[in-house]
């Protein structure tokens, strides 16, 4: 399944880092791709992974989930 996540916060790379971590230590997520530029998160995951287990995962670094939509 594939999510896209729009996250406000984000300014440097240290931040891309962060939120990338963030989401990859989420269970069921395989991979987090930050767009900084356009504050913009795609993730695949290989099993039915919550939008609220995502949102914890990335508020918890001090940034803010946006939105979040399947594709």
């Amino acid at each position: 399944m594939t999510k896209k996540i729009v996250v406000e916060g984000m300014k440097c790379g240290n931040c891309v880092k962060h939120v990338k971590e963030a989401l990859t230590g989420v269970d069921g997520v395989i991979s987090a791709d930050v767009n900084l530029v356009e504050k913009i998160v795609v993730v695949e995951t290989n099993s039915d992974v919550s939008n609220e287990a995502i949102k914890a995962a990335i508020n918890t670094e001090k940034y803010y989930v946006v939105g979040i939509e399947t594709l």
